[in-house]
């Protein structure tokens, strides 16, 4: 699309305006070094004036510093926006190896995910994917496999909605994705859930008294009313107060650190939540968990921000020195931290929760923006129709490569799908069961127009054995069939099959895949069953609610040619001997 184009080049604009920038804070930095170093040795031997020299040329570090890391951020984000911009141009070609696959999300149990591809590489997840942070990540894999098919309506709009906000989308996922998450969100909430406060009340003020008498004691120093011994003791004085709590306060300090950097990052993602405007309920629920009646959640988190980069001081071997002795520094920011802890420390857990959410829904909103051909389903809670779908095909697949088919389904209607081997009927089942997943996210699905009365889904296409549990093949097969069983005991599901009980010889199999479908018929739910065995076939003759369909195959020229084409009726064409002959198997 035109549009990430367009973005690189105006994000690599401004990475050159940075970059000048830049280089012009580091001259500046240098230059107040080296005037430092004359201005000392100018005043050599004038105690005061090299002590006033240093304490100004900190400060003047201090500014600098903070000033430079401003802009290093601001490039930080733009490189980042240029990589989004970049992967998403990829990506509509194909390439989404660079985004995360959710192979840790894999569960051969789960009802849906094993069978329709839905974790690991080239997986619906890792074309989906664009989220920022672990919990986004891990969000984004709940919404899939919940099987969740409430509030789809609320869903769509939300997508909808922030489908067209392409800038936000972007800043914010640049943004959250600024800094490397080290520590888990649990661990951050955990931390200002549990601390126990341990520094005094004494300290709200005695800090401030002790800070306007060192501003006296230095006075008095430096207008020679009292001794350098002197002014050395009261610098003592204060270094043995700090020393009191040094342990406790250190302790304190390393776990700031392990939060800090993390948890700082996100002002600029909340601040985004804040300041965008959005009409669907369900991302203005979101937004409100970063609501607050008196102050911008945004501007709390910088609070604690500017109150933990004070609090660091300490660690700057000088400064923190002259900081304890004179302003009682460590008391003085861990007293605030603290204060700050138990004012707004059990609402960190509501303020990342909503950064999760919105992490979550970018992707899915990324995905349909990526898609604007594909439909947004029309929701039905009345008539027969369970899924109509005209011209569907599998998401996955290159559009200059994929067949479209229209089916519809209706209410305890189950198909029976023959075909030769090769000719679509799994890629076929994995397109309705997606178009179902799909559909229950709120995603628009791929196909031209569909109508869909919202159910849950169930599959078993694909069953391993398992040498761990001592399973066979077709152990692991019948507990796979009875979990089906048991499942859409008191619900209605979308039930589909690919070739149930391989594990068994024809007779048996027949026996049984007939004798099952025959007691799914008898529960409320809809399904495609897919076979090889066209003796299942038979079954639609007796009974009104099983029908067949078939994907063929034609022998033209010695060469085997497939339309990928559902059509109704029983597949009269298998290519197993055929396939074997022209291989040379036989």
């Amino acid at each position: 699309m035109n549009i990430y184009k367009n973005h690189i080049n105006q994000h690599l604009k401004t990475q050159r305006h940075l970059n000048k920038k830049l280089l012009q804070s580091s001259l500046i930095r240098i230059a107040v070094f080296l005037l430092t170093i004359a201005a000392l040795f100018w005043f050599w031997g004038e105690v005061k004036f090299m002590v006033a020299t240093l304490l100004l040329s900190i400060i003047a570090f201090v500014v600098l510093v903070s000033r430079h890391q401003n802009i290093k951020h601001k490039k930080t984000i733009v490189k980042r926006l240029i990589t989004i911009n970049e992967n998403e141009l990829k990506a509509l070609n194909g390439d989404v190896s660079m985004f995360k696959n959710g192979e840790v999300y894999k569960d051969d149990q789960h009802v849906f995910s094993a069978d329709l591809d839905m974790f690991g590489d080239r997986s619906f997840f890792q074309f989906i994917n664009r989220t920022a942070t672990n919990e986004g990540e891990s969000k984004l894999a709940d919404l899939i496999l919940s099987n969740d098919y409430c509030d789809i309506s609320e869903k769509q709009a939300a997508i909808k909605d922030l489908a067209k906000k392409i800038e936000f989308r972007q800043q914010f996922t640049a943004e959250a994705d600024a800094v490397q998450q080290e520590v888990s969100n649990h661990a951050i909430v955990n931390f200002f859930k549990n601390h126990t406060a341990f520094i005094p009340k004494l300290m709200r003020w005695l800090p401030n008294v002790f800070a306007v008498l060192s501003i006296l004691v230095t006075a008095a120093y430096f207008l020679d009313y009292i001794k350098l011994s002197q002014f050395g003791l009261w610098a003592l004085i204060g270094l043995v107060i700090t020393g009191l709590y040094v342990k406790k306060v250190s302790a304190f300090s390393s776990q700031i650190n392990q939060i800090q950097t993390y948890f700082a990052n996100q002002q600029n993602v909340v601040h985004l939540i804040e300041n965008e405007s959005f009409n669907a309920d369900l991302l203005k629920h979101f937004q409100s968990n970063v609501a607050s009646e008196q102050q911008n959640v945004s501007d709390l988190i910088g609070q604690f921000n500017k109150m933990v980069d004070g609090f660091e001081q300490r660690n700057n071997m000088l400064l923190g020195v002259v900081l304890n002795a004179f302003l009682l520094w460590d008391l003085r920011y861990g007293y605030k931290l603290e204060g700050w802890i138990k004012s707004h420390g059990y609402k960190v857990e509501q303020w990342l929760t909503s950064i999760s959410n919105f992490d979550a829904y970018n992707s899915l909103a990324n995905f349909a923006y990526n898609h604007p051909h594909y439909t947004y389903p029309q929701l039905t809670e009345t008539g027969h129709t369970i899924l109509k779908s005209k011209d569907a095909v599998h998401p996955l697949i290159p559009k200059n490569e994929a067949v479209t088919n229209s089916f519809e389904l209706h209410n305890h209607h189950f198909w029976i799908v023959t075909g030769a081997n090769m000719a679509g009927k799994s890629t076929f089942l994995r397109t309705v069961g997606l178009q179902i997943v799909m559909s229950n996210l709120g995603l628009p699905v791929s196909a031209s127009h569909a109508i869909y009365k919202p159910i849950p889904v169930i599959t078993s296409m694909r069953t391993a054995d398992s040498l761990q549990d001592e399973s066979s093949y077709f152990y692991a097969e019948l507990s796979r069939l009875k979990f089906i069983i048991d499942t859409i005991k008191d619900q209605a599901y979308f039930i589909i099959l690919d070739e149930i009980l391989k594990g068994t010889n024809s007779k048996d199999k027949a026996e049984g895949s007939q004798k099952f479908i025959q007691k799914l018929n008898q529960t409320s739910s809809v399904g495609i069953i897919a076979t090889h065995d066209i003796s299942l076939c038979d079954l639609a003759e007796e009974n009104t609610s099983l029908f067949n369909y078939h994907f063929d195959a034609e022998i033209l020229d010695d060469e085997l040619n497939f339309d990928y084409q559902l059509k109704p009726g029983v597949c009269q064409n298998m290519n197993a001997s055929f396939l074997m002959k022209k291989m040379a198997i036989t």
